[in-house]
């Protein structure tokens, strides 16, 4: 009896605590906190990046934690030998607050409940050659963005829009751009790098050029997709939006 009353002592010790703090005014609350307090290592937008020391918080998997509580004590305690600082000023409701914004800017998806399937995406990724100019895992070209970690940046309805409008909004890194030097030779590829002084880009067959500015008669800039916009039917698409969805560093 003695040792049945110990384990149930133990499980309840164990057990961690849950967020009191959920609501919609928690949220906006949390979302205070962290642009005063987070932003200059996180980025605005929570991203991290080239400006930003601090990791991606919208990806829905942190290093350190899984749970609520475990995002309550990084964040109250911060981490040992790297720059993040606990708030160990703040009050428990605002660092609770902090892991409720943060699960908030979570994409995850559950792929399952999305109407395509995951291994029909693949097989249509795979036919439709998109290997040639985009890497999964290591493998694939480099003409298009890596799609290896996709299923963490974007969400189903991006993914889709991608597919079937890819020019609808595509990132200077992906432009296509035309250079003509001044003896007349034309060398076009995607915009790698640019400044006040050089251009940089990669060719057709993803070898990288650089130019400097002065010595060219004409730079042309495309900012149109170079995929292809294929009417591709409704079925496809689903379960094309569905394997890229599954994309999220794990083994494809």
């Amino acid at each position: 009896m003695l040792l049945l009353v110990v384990m149930f002592a133990v499980g309840v010790a164990a057990e961690e605590p849950e967020n009191p703090y959920t609501s919609g005014i928690d949220v906006r609350m949390g979302q205070r906190q962290f642009q005063s307090k987070c932003t200059s290592c996180h980025g605005v937008d929570a991203t991290g990046g080239e400006e930003a020391d601090g990791p991606d918080l919208t990806t829905g998997r942190f290093q350190h934690a899984s749970t609520d509580a475990g995002l309550y004590e990084v964040i109250r305690d911060g981490i040992e030998g790297t720059s993040m600082r606990g708030l160990r000023r703040a009050g428990d409701q605002e660092i609770w607050q902090l892991v409720t914004y943060l699960r908030t800017l979570s994409r995850y998806v559950d792929v399952a409940s999305l109407p395509g399937s995951v291994e029909a995406g693949r097989g249509t990724f795979e036919r439709l050659d998109c290997g040639r100019c985009h890497m999964v895992g290591g493998r694939g070209g480099r003409l298009g963005p890596d799609l290896s970690r996709v299923g963490e940046r974007r969400d189903p309805d991006e993914l889709a829009e991608d597919l079937t409008e890819p020019s609808a909004e595509v990132a200077p890194r992906w432009w296509t751009v035309r250079v003509t030097s001044a003896d007349g030779m034309v060398v076009e590829g995607l915009r790698m790098g640019e400044d006040t002084f050089n251009l940089r880009i990669m060719d057709g067959e993803e070898r990288l050029r650089s130019f400097a500015k002065a010595s060219l008669r004409a730079v042309e800039r495309e900012q149109t997709s170079t995929m292809p916009a294929e009417a591709l039917p409704e079925a496809e698409v689903d379960n094309l939006v569905a394997y890229l969805a599954s994309l999220r560093g794990s083994d494809p």
